[in-house]
Order: C-alpha cells, then sequence, then structure tokens
C-alpha cells in the first residue's frame, strides 16, 4: 500500500434523530460541513483528513444490503478520536455525557498512553485517547 498519498476516511454511521446527533456533537466541539448536509445527513468534521457521516437510518440502508446494527445489544465497530492532552480527553468524555452519551468503558491509565469511553445517543462506542509522543517514537 502507498503510503506517500494522503487519503481522507468517511466514517458512516446510521442515526435515529438527525437534528439531535448533530447537536450532539456540536456541543462536544464538533462542527458541520454544510456542504454535506441536508435532512438525510450531515459531514461532521474530525479534522481535514478525517470525516463522520451522520445519516438517517432509512438513508442509511439504501448504502447496504444487510442490517442495520442494534447497538443496544451490539458493538458495531469502536471509533478513536485522539486528543492532545489527559485533560483533553476527561473534557470531551465529561461533555459528552452531560450531552446525553452514556459511560461506555472506565478510564484507562498506560502511563504512555490514556483511554476513557462513552455511547453517544445512538450507541455508537467512541474511544477518546491521549498517547505520549515520546513514547509513540
Amino acid at each position: 500500500m502507498a503510503t506517500s498519498n494522503s487519503r481522507k476516511v468517511f466514517i458512516n454511521l446510521p442515526v435515529r434523530d438527525l437534528k439531535r446527533s448533530m447537536d450532539f456533537f456540536s456541543r462536544l466541539g464538533f462542527e458541520f460541513n454544510p456542504m454535506f448536509t441536508d435532512d438525510k445527513a450531515a459531514c461532521m468534521i474530525l479534522s481535514e483528513e478525517g470525516y463522520v457521516m451522520l445519516l438517517t437510518e432509512p438513508f442509511f440502508k439504501t448504502f447496504t444490503k444487510k442490517e442495520v446494527c442494534n447497538t443496544s445489544t451490539h458493538t458495531e465497530g469502536l471509533f478513536a478520536l485522539s486528543c492532545c492532552s489527559r485533560a483533553e480527553v476527561d473534557e470531551l468524555v465529561q461533555k459528552a455525557i452531560a450531552a446525553g452519551g452514556k459511560p461506555a468503558m472506565d478510564p484507562q491509565d498506560h502511563g504512555f498512553m490514556y483511554a476513557w469511553s462513552f455511547y453517544d445517543l445512538d450507541g455508537h462506542h467512541w474511544e477518546v485517547l491521549w498517547m505520549d509522543p515520546k513514547a509513540a517514537q
């Protein structure tokens, strides 16, 4: 696989109430690209290279032949977000819980890496982590 090409990633997630999900993630500090946002989908900006497409469940179903995961009983994936510090990890998870999200796993402190997680309004599992840049070298 070529490593010189910078790839963008678009994670597509089904949501039951698009406006409510947008409000939730806005409260966490995320913005949306209006060019790719309408009444069926919203493009949440993670970075210049990463985006999350929040798709209403009926619209999401047009992209797959499989059933949508029941996130109240199953985990469809773990979506990890990096932070610049341990404090930012705590702040983001606390904002998510205050905005209606649910705690997922307890904080994990591995010394060189710190992580905590939450479930969003639709039960998607978000891992929030900080890694010591010295340990990553």
